[in-house]
């Protein structure tokens, strides 16, 4: 027994229904030097854990990035239909539909997709493949806002606002619920 903490990490018992018990940290040391063999399994399926977290967690930003995608045409469409006119050349219509996806780029994450790519030369891909799955949500719904604003007439100013006031918010809440499922996972990790 910890006499500091009063914890017990391994209990010996006599008689009927005895036996020894240990803490599971203190278990799988102790089965890990007695086989090797426990060990590798230990080792392989903790590997394996690792592994299918991990796809997890691709997948859904996988689907995220398709939403986002797919949002984007949305708001493409929403462009052609609204901002872009008969008296534009093809490099002002190629100008107009960059600054609609910047307006998002900086309300979300603070800068243009140049700026992005000046800061991280080493990264693959644009902003939005390095983004993460709560980024790309947030983009998802920004594109879709964005492109009723549009349709409404809102003038660009007003969307920057709004669209930056949203997106602060959104992330706000996400990033508060991401802390207390970690907070949760954490503390019955501990259980």
């Amino acid at each position: 027994m910890d006499k500091l903490n009063g914890a017990i990490g391994i209990q010996s018992k006599p008689g009927r229904y005895g036996g020894t018990y240990a803490q599971s940290d203190i278990a799988f040391e102790f089965a890990s030097w007695i086989s090797a063999e426990f060990r590798l399994y230990l080792i392989k399926d903790y590997q394996r854990l690792k592994s299918d977290e991990s796809s997890h967690l691709n997948l859904e930003w996988n689907l995220n990035r398709e939403l986002s995608k797919v949002n984007y045409q949305i708001h493409t469409d929403a462009i052609k239909s609204h901002l872009i006119t008969k008296k534009l050349d093809k490099s002002a219509i190629g100008f107009k539909y960059a600054t609609e996806a910047d307006r998002l780029n900086m309300a979300l994450f603070g800068l243009t997709a140049k700026d992005w790519k000046i800061n991280n030369p080493n990264l693959h891909g644009n902003i939005r493949d390095n983004a993460n799955v709560y980024q790309l949500l947030v983009l998802s719904n920004l594109e879709s806002l964005n492109s009723e604003f549009i349709k409404d007439g809102k003038d660009s100013a007003w969307r920057t606002d709004k669209l930056n006031q949203v997106a602060k918010d959104q992330m706000e809440v996400l990033l508060k619920n991401k802390k207390y499922e970690l907070e949760s996972k954490f503390n019955n990790r501990l259980q």
